[in-house]
């Protein structure tokens, strides 16, 4: 990643990126006033709308033989600092292969070149570790400015360049598989990465933990073979006085225990560590770029498994700090973990703790897999929290914390149970961990659920339908149609012979209308049974099953 002044008409690159702006021409917004790029534009059909695409050859006089036009919508004199993000990254991914590329987008401010940048450094990702004969990034970037403002650029892209090397070791991590990823692996890189920069890293072992008493993590990690891990980085500089606490919840993977998640909600949860993957990135980041906070991050690392000792509903732990829980579905597992860790950051005394976690499905039904619920015990923090997403070009969103819903947490033989009302589940499991955060200390839970890893199925869609209080889920492929058919029918024969036999009434195959896979885009999700979940076996049997939580 460079910087250079050279005008764009004469840089030798593969290739110049420049913006255009809607308007019957569109407008070239890179500074450059050659109307032949402009009447070429138009000639292709080019629009300016934002994220749109078009490559053509350089006219003469420019050194590079090729440039691609990037839409950034609607002209502005300053662009939102997301859409010249996102404008980067789309030129990045679409010039993978490609050796220099350089980014003449309009960045006039630091702002907007840190924005270039980082989109830039953000598109170019690729995980390819375990792939051969894949394209190769683009090899390098260079961001063109104004001779003045050659310093104040050159600071932006340093600051851009450790923000990126941030956002991609999470991805990193979070793509890694979960055979390489484990417990103690993870906690290997935490360690390593500390010494390379400098911060404070401790571990907790499995005998640590139990000489603790950290009963969440050890009763949700006791299933698998490789057992669990917390973790503590701290970014401590000399004399301030502020500081921060991260939670991260880092299931490397989550099969839901004895409350077995089912088929077409396992395949991707080595992603169920995504929180403590960021507030790692961030805790490095922080010291990095020598914030003047004190910022520790505490990663609490476990597989949920099943087997002969794995965590069995109706069991209950002693979390750290002494409460107990009843562990109605194996699958709430994120928020025993976290419980933990909640209780030990805020031994420090931190002024604030924020957690972050892949926490429930419901989020995900809720907002979609590009929006993170935020809920907080103090409306001051939330809207800061969500202030500061906005400013890094992250969509969030404010969550209640109902008190309707907190007696469905009751348990009848333990302080607290860890599943509680299902309709709402997100907001719940928000009210599971505020009972873990101290009166007066201000906390806010992020739900990353769905933005954490977004998989586009093409072609393929997903339907759900309830038997009985369980779920089942029909992946079908439009390319097999027959088989799909065939086996959809057989499984609406299963569902109507279910919802009978628990006498909740007679449903026709003419009420399932709309639930095919066929004929849906997404999710569908039926409505379940109207009945109230008042005890804890209803609450079990309606919670067995709940994938992605």
């Amino acid at each position: 990643m460079n910087v250079s002044t050279t005008p764009a008409t004469s840089l030798r690159a593969d290739c110049i990126v420049i913006g255009v702006a809607r308007g019957p021409l569109p407008t070239a917004s890179t500074g450059m006033s050659d109307n032949r790029l402009v009447e070429l534009l138009g000639t292709l059909g080019a629009t300016g709308a934002e994220g749109e695409v078009v490559k053509l050859p350089a006219p003469a006089g420019f050194a590079t033989r090729l440039i691609l036009a990037v839409g950034l919508g609607e002209h502005h004199h300053e662009y939102d600092l997301e859409v010249l993000r996102r404008a980067a990254g789309t030129a990045a991914r679409t010039l993978a292969g490609a050796g220099t590329v350089a980014l003449a987008l309009p960045a006039p401010t630091p702002e907007a070149v840190e924005a270039v940048t980082l989109g830039g450094l953000l598109g170019a990702y690729a995980f390819t570790t375990y792939r051969s004969g894949t394209t190769a990034p683009v090899r390098e970037l260079v961001i063109l400015t104004d001779p003045g403002g050659r310093a104040d650029a050159e600071a932006a892209v340093r600051r851009a360049r450790v923000l990126g090397d941030g956002v991609n070791r999470a991805r990193d991590l979070v793509n890694m598989p979960a055979n390489d990823l484990y417990p103690e692996s993870f906690a290997d890189a935490v360690s390593a990465a500390g010494r390379e920069f400098g911060t404070a890293v401790e571990v907790l072992d499995e005998a640590a933990l139990r000489a603790g008493g950290f009963g969440g993590i050890l009763g949700v990690g006791q299933g698998s073979a490789r057992p669990p891990r917390l973790v503590r980085i701290a970014h401590t500089p000399p004399g301030v006085r502020a500081s921060l606490a991260l939670v991260g919840k880092g299931i490397t993977y989550d099969s839901g225990g004895i409350s077995l998640k089912p088929v077409g909600a396992n395949e991707i949860m080595k992603r169920d560590m995504s929180g403590a993957a960021a507030v790692f990135a961030a805790v490095l980041t922080a010291a990095r770029l020598d914030l003047p906070i004190a910022v520790t991050g505490w990663l609490a690392l476990a597989e949920n498994m099943p087997s002969g000792s794995a965590l069995r509903p109706g069991d209950v732990l002693r979390m750290y700090g002494g409460r107990t829980v009843e562990v109605l579905n194996t699958d709430a597992e994120g928020r025993l973990v976290l419980a933990d860790a909640l209780v030990r950051a805020a031994e420090e005394r931190p002024d604030v703790v924020v957690d972050v976690a892949t926490l429930t499905a419901a989020m995900r039904f809720g907002l979609g897999n590009h929006l993170f619920g935020v809920m907080s015990n103090d409306d001051s923090l939330r809207d800061r929290v969500l202030a500061a997403a906005g400013r890094a070009g992250e969509q969030g969103w404010p969550m209640p914390l109902p008190r309707e819903l907190r007696p469905s947490l009751d348990s009848r033989v333990a302080d607290l149970a860890n599943f509680g009302e299902r309709m709402g589940g997100g907001l719940v499991a928000g009210l599971f961990l505020k009972e873990f955060v101290p009166a007066g200390l201000p906390w806010a839970h992020l739900d990353i659920a769905g933005p954490a890893f977004v998989v586009q199925l093409l072609g393929e869609h997903l339907a759900t339908l309830p038997e009985g209080p369980d779920v089942f889920v029909f992946p079908g492929r439009q390319s097999h149609t027959a088989n799909r058919q065939q086996s959809y029918h057989g499984f609406r024969r299963r569902f109507l012979a279910a919802v009978r036999s628990a006498g909740l009434g007679d449903v026709t195959p003419h009420d399932l209308r709309g639930t095919h896979a066929s004929e849906t885009s997404g999710v569908t999700r039926p409505a379940r049974t109207q009945r109230q979940h008042g005890d804890a076996a209803d609450r079990q049997r309606t919670g067995s099953r709940d994938p992605l939580l």
